[in-house]
């Protein structure tokens, strides 16, 4: 493998083949061979696709020799989350539950991106059925943090995260129903793009609960993130040229950024100056409605998952790790009712949040108020378990809560990101601010 690879985006592998520099053949068995010699590779993949990903190179490099490539990521590899199925693969979500479970046929999104051209890879691991935001998975695997293995690598696409972070992949597909495309993201200093429920197909997807589940990119750029936003829809990818911060209104939210600890309050820090200097007005305040918003978070994420889940979980619970099964069960207390009522008053808050931020771009936070917490420890001591679950999705809760796509990037301060709230289904413009952040924190 060129030295440069491995550290190269899915924009970039895309344009160097489109040029003739790079066979997809060449670059897909370079990755084949990183992944084979990687000394963590076995906590990063579930299944290595490694039959399907010589095919679909060698169709992508003829292809490029007539010149007829499908799109910028005709050839360009990539890793999904196991819990997105892929025909003929065992695709059990992190879950000796779903051992033995081998679809027959691609998730939607996965067979978008593979008409785009797309090479994948294999499965990567993840949090036991996407119900944690730490990545600790004693059950399968616990994935390694890209700056000490033993910190957990954020969830639940943990696998997504790492595989793109050591340079197994160019980018990771994941998923995102409290915060799992962007915590694992900050974590190992990447960008990763939550898209706003119903964006994106969910056929063939796993569930945790449907109505907060959504389909997202873990990435080293924004534009790869609108590339492969593109490729997984069937779409055309948003336009980044000319992006600027000039002029551009912003709200922090201080009551979640007061008690963040150090190393994400510097990189929140840093990075709200960078974006200033760039020209953008940044203010600070609150909106009505989120504390409200934030306590029907038991009752509307626990009531839809164990409603998924109970069956399958009660024949067997013995098979899960018991925090991730406490968690699960605490879903029984609540009534229909109860179900119901929340989700008629979320309604009704998500239409408060969007008249107050009506004149702002985006309400920006830090990702993650917190570091990655080790793994050793969060295994022997249930309280700090507990603990920082709950803070670790405190801040990105808020983007499925309110229904928004939402982007975390880097701040150049190891395992924290800065992250961009935008209009719901409003990714396009979200990315173009993006991008324009990105600039500014280069």
């Amino acid at each position: 493998m060129r030295d440069d690879w491995q550290t190269l985006g899915v924009a970039e592998l895309g344009r160097a083949i489109e040029a003739g520099q790079i066979d997809p053949v060449e670059l897909t068995e370079a990755f084949l061979a990183a992944i084979d010699t990687h000394e963590h590779a076995d906590r990063i993949f579930s299944v290595v696709t490694s039959d399907r990903a010589r095919a679909e190179a060698a169709a992508a490099s003829e292809r490029a020799r007539l010149g007829v490539r499908r799109g910028p990521l005709d050839g360009v590899p990539l890793v999904w989350k196991d819990l997105f199925d892929s025909a003929g693969d065992e695709t059990k979500a992190g879950s000796d539950l779903l051992a033995g479970r081998v679809p027959d046929a691609d998730a939607e999104v996965l067979a978008n991106a593979t008409r785009a051209g797309a090479v994948c890879l294999g499965k990567t691991h993840m949090s036991e059925l996407a119900f944690s935001g730490i990545g600790l998975n004693p059950v399968t695997e616990t994935p390694p943090n890209i700056h000490d293995a033993a910190l957990v690598p954020g969830g639940s696409s943990s696998g997504s995260a790492t595989a793109t972070a050591f340079g197994l992949a160019p980018a990771g597909i994941g998923t995102d129903t409290g915060g799992s495309v962007r915590v694992p993201s900050a974590w190992n200093d990447l960008v990763g793009l939550k898209t706003t429920s119903g964006r994106l197909s969910l056929a063939g997807v796993v569930p945790l609960c449907t109505k907060f589940d959504t389909v997202g990119p873990l990435a080293r750029t924004v534009e790869d993130c609108a590339l492969l936003l593109a490729a997984m829809e069937g779409g055309k990818s948003a336009d980044l040229q000319g992006a600027s911060l000039q002029g551009r209104r912003f709200l922090v939210l201080d009551t979640y950024t007061q008690d963040v600890r150090e190393g994400p309050a510097k990189g929140f820090a840093d990075a709200l100056d960078r974006v200033a200097r760039a020209g953008a007005r940044i203010e600070r305040g609150t909106i009505d409605g989120i504390e409200a918003a934030m306590d029907l978070s038991p009752i509307l994420f626990t009531s839809e998952a164990y409603g998924t889940w109970k069956h399958v979980i009660e024949a067997a619970p013995d098979k899960m790790f018991g925090a991730i099964l406490d968690r699960f069960r605490s879903g029984a207390r609540y009534g229909a009712a109860d179900y119901v009522a929340a989700w008629q008053f979320l309604d009704h808050l998500r239409g408060d949040w969007a008249a107050q931020i009506a004149g702002y771009d985006a309400v920006l936070l830090p990702t993650t108020p917190n570091l990655p917490p080790d793994a050793a420890r969060l295994m022997e001591e249930d309280e700090y378990y507990v603990t920082e679950n709950l803070l670790t999705l405190r801040n990105t809760r808020i983007g499925n809560l309110m229904g928004l796509a939402a982007l975390t990037l880097p701040t150049g301060v190891a395992s924290t990101g800065i992250m961009l709230l935008g209009q719901p289904f409003g990714e396009e413009a979200l990315l173009r601010l993006g991008r324009a952040v990105e600039a500014a924190l280069a």
